[in-house]
């Protein structure tokens, strides 16, 4: 049975939370204070330690501090679970080491979600590290070019599988994997202050995403997301680091890639900055018809917000351009399935 400790000075809720995590067939060992979870910590080994933020004596910054610097607790898969959710308190965290965090107050998906997946991640890392040793250099030195890669990573990655809608990884969390699509479809967002959702990219199959600066102790930029059910491989950026020190011809070819990718990221800023309204929405729907899969019928399935929010405008404005283009026989609408009419009228509207 996996073992949970949790580390929680209130009692309600280290009580509450240990009997959800007992219904879900865990072990659980609680800490009432930082002092005595660091303690248990190194007795019990656990699988994924969860720890308040704001405790007495020694609080949850201190006993990430002091666990990552032992050698028999620095990989035990580590959330911290506080109220405080200003950003800069969450990237304090994330660049001390800690894998996740949840807000309270929580659901219990959200926290087995949260435990399933940084166990997940943790025994990706375990057989990806254990191939490591063992691998040989003659054929890390055999992967030249993005299509090796891409074999590669199909052929030693550990397959994920993610529900629609499901969070892959979030802001603030510590870059451990690169992703490749197998099948379905990404989108990568951030949040403003305001809690508008901002679309940085959208990746479907055979396309990378997740990359970072390969440096220790890097943090995703971003949030990336689950748009249709999804499968995904992943490879730890310490692999792909001895892939690029062993291949100069391939970090030529990734920084070709990225720089496509920023090169159609200041497309985009540029269109939402001086585009029409009609022709953001035109470009929107163009981009989304070549990255989504189409039925029988030719028709897409895409939610208003993620147009509007690719595009740069409100959701209100975007639908009374949608209906606009319906009127003239660009496009048809039924609930969130989109067919486009006439592609090239579609392409010419300014």
């Amino acid at each position: 049975m996996r073992k949970v400790l949790l580390i929680e000075d209130d009692s309600v809720l280290r009580e509450n939370t240990a009997e959800l995590l007992e219904l879900s067939d865990y072990e659980v060992i609680t800490a009432s204070d930082g002092k005595k979870g660091v303690k248990m910590a190194k007795e019990c080994l656990p699988n994924v330690i969860i720890c308040d933020i704001m405790m007495p004596g020694l609080d949850g910054y201190g006993v990430l501090k002091t666990l990552v610097q032992d050698t028999s607790t620095k990989h035990i898969p580590f959330l911290f679970l506080s109220a405080k959710t200003e950003r800069e308190d969450i990237r304090k965290g994330m660049n001390m080491g800690a894998d996740d965090y949840l807000t309270k107050p929580f659901e219990e998906f959200e926290l087995i979600n949260a435990i399933e997946s940084r166990l997940a991640r943790a025994s990706i890392l375990r057989e990806l590290g254990s191939a490591d040793i063992n691998e040989n250099n003659n054929e890390l030195r055999d992967v030249k070019t993005i299509n090796a890669l891409k074999n590669y990573i199909d052929d030693h990655g550990q397959d994920m599988e993610f529900a629609q809608g499901e969070l892959i990884y979030r802001e603030g969390g510590n870059v451990h994997l690169i992703y490749l699509v197998l099948k379905g479809i990404v989108k990568t967002h951030k949040l403003e202050e305001n809690g508008k959702e901002l679309i940085t990219g959208i990746y479907n199959a055979d396309d990378f995403f997740g990359f970072s600066s390969l440096a220790a102790n890097e943090i995703y930029e971003e949030f990336a997301t689950a748009i249709e059910e999804t499968i995904l491989v992943g490879v730890s950026k310490e692999k792909l680091r001895r892939l690029i020190d062993e291949n100069h011809g391939l970090a030529m070819e990734l920084m070709h890639v990225l720089a496509e990718n920023l090169t159609q990221a200041k497309q985009q800023l540029l269109e939402m900055a001086y585009g029409s309204v009609r022709k953001k929405t035109a470009s929107t729907i163009l981009k989304f018809s070549d990255k989504l899969k189409q039925d029988t019928q030719g028709n897409f399935h895409i939610l208003r917000s993620d147009l509007a929010n690719v595009a740069g405008m409100a959701t209100e404005t975007l639908i009374r351009t949608l209906s606009s283009f319906k009127k003239e026989g660009l496009i048809e609408i039924q609930d969130h399935r989109i067919k486009i009419l006439d592609m090239d009228k579609l392409a010419q509207v300014y």
